[in-house]
């Protein structure tokens, strides 16, 4: 008898889900799933535990929906990656799998795992890997020259190019393959314990809802609302495509059913979103080119000699939202209570970080990923490196956001500033922004921090330090 093996990972979904297509393409054969937990793996990357939390969430999700169809989802759990390969060489030795399906990861810790995978299952396990989780394979769009694109636009027209000319269609669910089986809920991970909120609904059907809802009725906007934080104009989708709850080229079909048009108008708020996607996609292509990404490196090589602070006390300030600067300190405490951050106060906060305190962008980093619900290596990675200006960007190292301006101009009344700082208030829309101005003008005492720093200067000082390490590798 033949058994195929599908190895689970950020694929927690029966829809669209390459490698369980696959497996399941024989009728004949026995299809087994498998899930391997690995905690002190995940600590190591510093797996936010609500994130943790959503996996096993969304992973009794997929185990109830294949038992439904005959297939039997096992869950595992060991320390490290290396204890997962040994475990699952012995599980195919067990079952007498002749087939394993798995979808590719390819951050380097990873890849070098399922490479020692397939070295030990050789000659005895068929190994099957699949481009799963991407439009379009790493690899698949270059420069002329046989390249990875360096620089965003470049690319998206390229990858854009080549999107119209490949099969994106979306896979179905596999058939009933038998009876029901009977399942054990999988055990909850050696892992801290966080909430994660009702905003986020676990399993598929959430994770389409919100799509389908998005597209029809939020994407015509998108343009106007995705930059302003109080208004829910994004798609918050992203929690659900970082674990693989959902697939790009779902995201992508929903989009071209509502908005047709969606490439020949690049004006659109679908063609807006659309760039969003493939965002996703070059910072994925680009770690898999450039594989020193997943190892704390910057892109730029030079800006690893900049000068950066060692201040415990700030840093501690910008991660509770205490630095007196009400759009950033708002931002870090939406983190905080919800493991999510709108994107455009990701990159104010990130570069208030870097550009204002001067502190090594691989500190937010970490702090990021360790609260982010949509925790991902190379979006995260990449979104620190733009706002750092150590990755791969046009724009100089001197574009330096101005904290209150950006207030001020993405959340003008103070509305979303409001929701998270309780204590502005009572602070009027024309001094939320500075709320010790207000303070001082009306002799009020205000129980929020005074400014950790003069931006001013600080944009000064991060200019000199940029020069300064650009100067020595020259």
């Amino acid at each position: 008898m033949t058994t195929h093996l599908v190895w689970l990972r950020n694929d927690l979904r029966i829809t669209d889900n390459k490698a369980l297509h696959a497996a399941c393409g024989d009728p004949q054969a026995t299809v087994l799933a498998v899930f391997i937990a690995t905690p002190d793996q995940w600590r190591q990357h510093h797996m936010a535990p609500r994130q943790a939390r959503f996996i096993h969430a969304n992973l009794l999700q997929v185990q109830q929906a294949l038992a439904a169809r005959g297939i039997e989802l096992v869950c595992h759990q060991c320390p490290y990656f290396a204890d997962s390969v040994s475990w699952l060489v012995d599980f195919c030795q067990q079952h007498r799998v002749s087939s394993l399906f798995y979808n590719r990861q390819y951050e380097i810790n990873e890849r070098q795992r399922d490479g020692q995978l397939e070295q030990m299952l050789a000659g005895q396990v068929i190994c099957h890997s699949f481009d799963d989780s991407l439009l379009l394979p790493p690899g698949s769009v270059k420069t002329g020259g046989g390249e990875m694109y360096k620089v965003y636009t470049p690319f998206r027209k390229a990858f854009i190019q080549r999107l119209t000319e490949s099969d994106v269609n979306c896979l179905p669910a596999p058939r009933q393959r038998g009876e029901a089986v009977r399942f054990s809920a999988p055990q909850v991970f050696d892992y801290p314990q966080a909430e994660v909120g009702a905003p986020y609904p676990a399993g598929e059907e959430a994770a389409l809802q919100r799509l389908r809802a998005f597209c029809r009725e939020q994407v015509p906007d998108y343009v106007k609302q995705r930059d302003v934080p109080a208004i829910a104009g994004t798609s918050n989708l992203s929690p659900y495509l970082a674990i693989g709850t959902l697939s790009p080229r779902q995201c992508f079909n929903r989009l071209r059913a509502e908005c047709p048009e969606v490439m020949e108008n690049p004006e659109s708020g679908a063609f807006c979103w659309l760039n969003e996607l493939i965002w996703r996609e070059f910072y994925r292509h680009l770690m898999v080119a450039h594989p020193a990404l997943c190892m704390h490196r910057p892109f730029i090589d030079w800006t690893d000699r900049v000068c950066w602070h060692h201040d415990d006390e700030a840093l501690q300030a910008w991660q509770q939202g205490n630095t007196g600067f009400p759009i950033v300190d708002a931002a870090m405490r939406q983190l905080n209570q919800t493991g999510w951050m709108h994107n455009r106060l990701r990159m104010i906060s990130a570069s208030f970080l870097v550009k204002d305190l001067l502190i090594d962008w691989r500190a937010g980093e970490r702090y990021f990923m360790s609260q982010l619900l949509d925790g991902d290596l190379a979006a995260n990675n990449g979104g620190w490196q733009w706002a750092a200006s150590t990755g791969t960007d046009a724009a100089p190292y001197f574009r330096i956001f101005n904290p209150t301006t950006q207030g001020e101009r993405f959340d003008p009344q103070g509305t979303f500033i409001r929701k998270w700082l309780p204590e502005l208030a009572d602070v009027p829309d024309n001094d939320i922004h500075q709320p010790h101005r207000w303070a001082q003008k009306q002799q009020q005492v205000l129980h929020y921090p005074l400014p950790i720093v003069d931006h001013k200067q600080a944009r000064l000082e991060t200019l000199a330090a940029f020069e300064a390490a650009k100067r020595a590798g020259s």
